[in-house]
C-alpha cells in the first residue's frame, strides 16, 4: 500500500467532491473482499483479459474475429498512445498521493492519474468488440463499469479521471469505427 503526499492543489468545488467520493470509494475498497474483488478487475484491465478475447477472437471468428481482433488491436494501440500523452501533459498526482487517507490499494503503472488508461482502453475495446460481435454485450458492459469503478476503488484515480476517459475512451472507439467502415467486412 502506498502514501505519499505531494503538494496541496487549490481546492474547487468539483475537486472537493471528486476527492470526498474517492475518499468514500477507497475506504470501501479497504474491506479484504471488496478491495480483492476489485484488485482482480483491474489486474484483468491490466490488459490479460483484452488480449485473451482478441486471441479468442481470432482464433475462433474465423476471417471476421480476426478483422475484429486487428480492429481491437489498433484501436488499443492509439488509446495507449493517447493516454500516455495526457498523462504527461496534464500531471495531475494520483488521489493518493494528494488526498490525505486515500491508500493505493495496488501500485500504479505509472505516475499520473488523468485520465485513467485501464477505463480508456477498457471503452475503447469494448466500442469496437461490440460493433463486431453485439451478442458480447451482457459480458463486456459489466466488466469494463468493473474496471472503471476499481480504479476509483482502489486509490489509484478520481471519478473524474474515470469519467474523463469515459468518455475519450467512447470518442476513440467511435472514431475507430468510422474510419473503418469503409475498409473492412460488415461488422454485424
Amino acid at each position: 500500500m502506498h502514501t505519499t503526499s505531494s503538494p496541496p492543489v487549490p481546492e474547487t468545488p468539483r475537486r472537493a467532491l471528486d476527492a470526498r467520493l474517492c475518499l468514500l470509494a477507497n475506504r470501501w475498497g479497504a474491506r479484504h473482499t471488496v478491495g480483492a474483488f476489485f484488485a482482480l478487475m483491474s489486474r484483468l484491465g491490466d490488459g490479460v483479459f483484452w488480449y485473451a478475447l482478441m486471441a479468442a477472437l481470432a482464433v475462433l471468428g474465423g476471417v471476421r474475429g480476426l478483422w475484429a481482433a486487428a480492429h481491437m488491436a489498433a484501436t488499443g494501440l492509439v488509446a495507449l498512445q493517447l493516454y500516455r500523452v495526457l498523462k504527461r501533459r496534464t500531471k495531475r498526482p494520483r488521489p493518493f498521493r494528494a488526498c490525505p487517507g486515500v491508500i493505493a490499494h495496488l501500485p500504479p503503472l505509472d505516475e499520473f492519474s488523468f485520465p485513467s488508461g485501464h477505463t480508456l482502453q477498457a471503452t475503447g475495446f469494448t466500442i469496437v468488440a461490440l460493433a463486431w460481435y453485439p451478442m458480447l454485450a451482457p459480458l463486456l458492459l459489466p466488466f469494463t463499469a468493473l474496471v472503471a469503478a476499481s480504479r476509483v476503488v482502489l486509490g489509484l484515480h478520481y471519478p473524474s479521471d474515470v469519467l474523463a476517459a469515459l468518455a475519450i475512451g467512447s470518442g476513440l472507439g467511435g472514431l475507430s469505427l468510422w474510419l473503418v467502415a469503409g475498409i473492412m467486412p460488415p461488422m454485424v
